[in-house]
């Protein structure tokens, strides 16, 4: 397969590629997909399948073309793979570059895997404004897939909004009863921390000769001038701790969740809440080496992912709205990404990686499923529901199994990634792990919980008896969520290996970063 994918030059376009398919699916639907007038009412309508056909087989071909990656990527090589570079904004400096490492390379993958399944799970809940509403799920993937791949900063801002603006207008169009308060309020919360990193991003291309927006350069380039650098570090840690969301900048997802149509859920969960613990590992670590590594900044942050854990575990356990319970658990499960990425050990890097991919594909499915017993009952009210596993029996076996992987079970996904990463961070920040182990319990507690309450007590109401099991199309999709648990859940090892060189990268960056910035410099910084 390598030597196939290096005979058609697979490393020098697959970066583009990914970013302009989706493009080409919003164009056609756009397009090629007109509305007719209905021959008996006159009213206008859109055929639904044939627009949902072009946005499935958009993201299907996505998927597809990014599988490659597994392939033509090498585990060995800590540098940038399948990089592209070209001029862009000349006068600002600003260039078209593109490139992968270990840490982006499942970010993408997650999001290829999971586009496609959202669509697929959630085939028919949208009925009206459907030529608008994948068109922005298509433009919203670009977005995402821009963000995880771009080494300029001024075009990691630009598909930072990119995908942003979509997001907005699926919660305020399509979202529940309240969907204009928690579409403003997620567009407000993340367009505040946006536009200080945004401010930030001005400041270290003055300060660095306002020459370049490149990655690479500022990184160079870039002097610790004493309380700016925490200053600087601060306007990104605010826009990444918002999209995580860290504890207590968490107050947007809950309502964005609740109020979100399924596959917006999906896609919020699964993909977009990693863009911020993608940010700290990829920008404000290896920019802000000492203010990050700062005992007192540290511990605070550390602390804060800790409250995180416990405070998202405690509060899922009270919500009686399935999908409010599952939100919390996204701040929980997000508070151990923040502590492995600040204990910065190698493993418990690799273990922060691999609890961000493990969530994705977890909390993804739990959404999706939450929104196929939605389309069925029209409640996600736990106290409605009851013994239902005597009615949908295969949609309760396969709920069971997601559960079960998000709360760590040994031989799923989610026990590989918290695992690892309470074992790398014990090394340099135990206290904090001991009190984060407490969120495994309380984990075991909501989840456990609020599957007995749903599935396994008496069963109750006629209408419950009669619910209708997963048809063969969402069979498919929870089974290949299925297939992907257990197989990061049983054999880790080939993940594991690819993320290795670049959270081993990432922690030597870093710490030698924050040693040189305790090290007087007597060299002239250029200033903005």
């Amino acid at each position: 397969m390598r030597d196939w994918l290096a005979a058609v030059q697979y490393a020098t376009w697959i970066l583009p590629a990914l970013l302009v398919v989706p493009l080409i699916g919003a164009l056609l639907i756009g397009v090629a997909v007109r509305p007719a007038k209905h021959p008996d009412t006159e009213e206008e309508y859109v055929d639904g399948r044939r627009v949902r056909a072009i946005a499935l087989g958009t993201l299907l071909i996505e998927a597809l073309l990014s599988a490659g990656m597994w392939w033509a990527f090498d585990p060995a090589d800590p540098a940038w793979q399948f990089r592209v570079d070209f001029p862009w904004i000349t006068d600002w400096g600003a260039r078209f570059t593109l490139g992968v490492d270990g840490i982006s390379l499942f970010m993408i993958l997650l999001t290829t895997f999971i586009m496609p399944l959202a669509l697929m799970g959630d085939w028919t809940s949208v009925r009206t404004k459907l030529r608008t509403h994948y068109i922005l799920l298509l433009i919203l993937t670009t977005g995402m897939v821009g963000v995880f791949v771009t080494l300029d900063l001024l075009l990691f801002y630009i598909f930072w909004e990119i995908m942003l603006v979509p997001m907005y207008f699926i919660i305020g169009m399509w979202g529940g009863e309240r969907r204009t308060y928690a579409s403003v309020k997620f567009f407000l919360y993340t367009m505040f921390g946006s536009l200080l990193m945004l401010l930030a991003i001005i400041w270290l291309w003055a300060g660095t000769g306002a020459t370049s927006f490149a990655y690479e350069h500022i990184l160079a380039n870039f002097r610790h001038t004493g309380a700016a650098t925490f200053w600087l570090f601060g306007a990104f840690f605010l826009a990444f701790a918002i999209k995580v969301p860290l504890f207590p900048f968490h107050t947007w997802l809950p309502d964005a969740h609740v109020e979100a149509p399924t596959t917006g859920s999906v896609i919020l969960a699964a993909v977009m809440l990693k863009m911020g613990t993608y940010g700290f590992l990829r920008f404000a670590l290896p920019l802000f080496p000492a203010a990050a590594m700062h005992p007192t900044v540290r511990a605070i942050i550390l602390g804060l992912a800790v409250v995180s854990i416990v405070y998202g575990a405690l509060v899922a356990m009270v919500q009686p709205d399935l999908k409010k319970l599952v939100a919390y658990s996204s701040v929980s499960h997000l508070g151990f990404v923040m502590l492995g990425i600040f204990a910065l050990t190698t493993q418990s890097v690799q273990g922060a990686l691999m609890v961000m991919v493990s969530h994705g594909i977890s909390t993804g499915a739990l959404f999706l499923m939450i929104g196929m017993l939605y389309e069925r009952a029209h409640t996600r009210e736990i106290a409605k529901f009851g013994g239902i596993a005597r009615s949908v029996p295969m949609f309760s076996a396969f709920f069971l199994l997601v559960a079960l992987s998000s709360i760590g079970l040994p031989g799923t996904n989610g026990f590989v990634g918290e695992f690892v990463t309470l074992l790398g961070a014990y090394q340099t920040a135990p206290l904090f792990v001991i009190i984060a182990s407490t969120g495994v319990v309380f984990a075991a507690a909501y989840l456990l919980w609020g599957v007995q309450r749903v599935l396994f007590n008496p069963l109750r109401g006629e209408a419950n008896a009669t619910l209708v099991d997963l048809n063969r199309r969402e069979l498919a999709v929870v089974g290949v969520f299925a297939v992907a648990i257990l197989w990061l859940g049983l054999a880790p090892g080939p993940v594991l290996r690819r993320m290795e060189p670049a959270a081993s990268r990432l922690v030597q960056q870093v710490e030698r970063g924050a040693q040189l910035a305790a090290v007087p410099d007597t060299s002239t910084a250029v200033q903005p």
